[in-house]
C-alpha cells in the first residue's frame, strides 16, 4: 500500500490523489491537518530525500513565517523543527512508495513507480 501525505486542499496534493486514482492506484492519506506530521516518518523523508527537498522554500506559508524563523533553519534538525510546528512549509505530496520515498508530485516518475520500477 502506498501512503500518501499531505493536506486535502492543496492543488498539488489534488493532483496527485486524482492521478492515483485515474491510474488505479490504491493509497492511504494522512491528513497533516488532522492527523500532524508523524515524526518519525518526517526523519526517513529527510533521510531519503534530503531536508532542503522536503522544506518547501516557495510556499506561501514559508513566506509568511517571520526573518527570524527563516534564517534559524541552516540544518535538518533546525528544518525539523520548524516542519513538526508548521506542516504547511512541507512539500507536498509526501508519498511513500513501499521503500521509496517521493516529494513533490512528477506523473512520469510515478508511472514508473506505480509499476514498480
Amino acid at each position: 500500500m502506498i501512503d500518501v501525505y499531505g493536506i486535502p486542499n492543496c492543488d498539488t496534493v489534488k493532483k496527485a490523489r486524482a492521478w492515483l486514482d485515474d491510474n488505479g492506484v490504491a493509497y492511504r492519506f494522512h491528513d497533516f491537518k488532522k492527523e500532524g506530521v508523524p515524526a518519525d516518518r518526517l526523519d526517513r523523508w529527510m533521510a531519503d530525500a534530503g531536508w532542503e527537498k522536503v522544506l518547501n522554500r516557495k510556499g506561501t506559508m514559508w513566506r509568511k513565517l517571520d526573518t527570524a524563523t527563516q534564517d534559524g533553519v541552516r540544518d535538518a534538525a533546525s528544518a525539523k523543527a520548524v516542519m513538526l510546528a508548521q506542516s504547511s512549509v512541507i512539500k507536498r505530496p509526501v508519498v511513500e512508495w513501499g521503500g521509496r520515498t517521493t516529494v513533490g508530485f512528477d506523473a512520469q516518475a510515478w508511472a514508473l513507480l506505480a509499476r514498480g520500477k
